[in-house]
């Protein structure tokens, strides 16, 4: 098929080059020169492992292109809108500037193909409910056969080409008119045919349900982050371990394991964004009381960010000022360079703020940390960091941070403290080895 995907930051660049795998032809648009010059030959803008490898092959075959140019869309049977949707500066709702001026730029451009189908606009997008039938509206008003359906994302960072490739399921939203909406699945059924074909689970609802599916999976999700640490904290009251409370509660199979992990809570551009906008878009439908609960989920996240600072501020004696704190790991999760509302981050800032000074760390993101934040110090190696470091943070979960020998970092540091903000270091080794060890929610218990 001749597919368009606009918008070709992590979601849309992503989406492209898999469409492009499955065997169609592609056109990724976007404003951003840089951005387009780099996928143009074959380069990921961003850390995703896997992502390099199918942009070099598929835009080398031809089979994928990349341009600021908005005619180079016009043939394209499905335009998968794939824009990002911030977070409004100052509010808690979703800016949606960027999906209109897509589905503008659709209305300008398109051309009806020859074959009497109809031009599909997919939104990809997360938007608030109800921003379908808006855009369903707009497209008929056109007086031309474009239609709409509403396909929603659900990529991890660091795993997105294969969610892409093999999704767990697929959403279609469609037309509450069945035999517009039946024009819209059979072109989606052809897009996908190789994951239907492979038995993936295909849900299809109308506009506002498959609006509401990325939004509530992402505050389910969330939900169960915060949970934990509020458990965390009551273990850090009490004398427990969260580890082993998850562990025992996980494994009840109405609550699962997965998202159990205490830490310094959860980041990146979706969580913390989505749920805002959906307390937001409650609130505008007069059903804010059906998502008050998210407001604490929230508090407690961001909550989690002070108790690192207090943890670190504690190993030192209570004064930050002129203590050399190495901070390994700054991306909101391993496998990205994804800075956008990282705890670790913040918490880097407010280190920084109280007088710290920093050593960071991280596989991905140290050039462009340096490249923002010109006055910190960002060596290159792990042992550059902890040389004489008061306190050692590990905030993202890298696989090298976690495989750190603690015996052999012990003789290059100032103090032998640790602070675990993923719970991913085994306390009991790093005790052994001489550290004093803070956990989030755990301590070094005798079991």
């Amino acid at each position: 098929m001749r597919i368009s995907v606009i918008g070709c930051g992590y979601l849309g660049a992503v989406h492209a080059a898999c469409m492009a795998e499955l065997g169609h032809d592609v056109v990724g648009l976007d404003v951003d020169e840089a951005k387009v010059r780099k996928l143009s030959q074959g380069v990921a803008p961003f850390h995703e492992p896997g992502l390099p490898e199918l942009l070099a092959r598929h835009v080398a075959s031809g089979r994928l292109r990349f341009t600021t140019d908005p005619t180079q869309i016009a043939d394209a049977q499905i335009h998968f809108i794939g824009v990002g949707t911030p977070q409004l500066q100052g509010r808690l709702g979703a800016d949606m500037t960027y999906v209109h001026q897509a589905v503008d730029t659709i209305l300008e451009h398109a051309v009806a193909p020859q074959d009497g189908r109809p031009v599909l606009v997919a939104g990809k997008s997360t938007v608030p409910v109800g921003t379908a039938e808006g855009i369903a509206a707009r497209l008929a008003e056109s007086g031309r056969d474009i239609i709409l359906a509403w396909n929603p994302e659900f990529l991890r960072e660091g795993y997105a080409v294969g969610d892409t490739l093999t999704p767990d399921r697929i959403v279609y939203g469609l037309c509450e008119d069945r035999a517009v909406g039946n024009r819209a699945k059979e072109l989606l059924d052809e897009c996908y045919a190789t994951q239907l074909a492979a038995d993936t689970p295909l849900i299809l609802a109308n506009y506002p349900t498959a609006e509401l599916v990325k939004v509530a999976a992402n505050s389910f999700l969330a939900t169960k982050i915060s949970f934990i640490n509020a458990m965390a904290e009551l273990c850090d009251a009490t004398g427990g371990d969260v580890t082993r409370l998850a562990e025992a509660i996980g494994h009840d199979d109405r609550i699962g394991r997965k998202f159990l992990q205490a830490g310094i809570g959860f980041g990146g551009g979706c969580l913390p964004k989505d749920i805002r906008a959906f307390m937001a878009r409650a609130g505008e439908l007069g059903v804010d009381e059906a998502l008050t609960f998210l407001r604490e989920v929230d508090t407690i996240n961001l909550r989690r960010r002070d108790h690192a600072v207090n943890l670190a501020e504690e190993a030192v004696g209570g004064r930050l000022v002129g203590k050399k704190i190495a901070v390994l790991g700054i991306t909101f999760k391993p496998d990205t360079d994804d800075l956008r509302d990282s705890p670790a981050l913040d918490i880097a800032g407010r280190l920084w703020a109280r007088g710290a000074e920093l050593a960071i760390v991280d596989p991905a993101a140290s050039h462009t940390l340096r490249e923002r934040r010109p006055d910190l110090n960002v060596p290159e190696t792990v042992e550059e960091a902890v040389t004489g470091a008061d306190v050692v943070m590990l905030l993202t979960p890298w696989r090298e941070y976690v495989r750190l020998d603690p015996s052999s970092l012990i003789s290059l540091v100032n103090s032998p403290n640790v602070i675990d903000g993923r719970n991913v270091l085994d306390p009991h080794e790093w005790a052994d080895a001489g550290w004093t060890y803070y956990g989030m929610g755990r301590g070094v218990s005798a079991w």
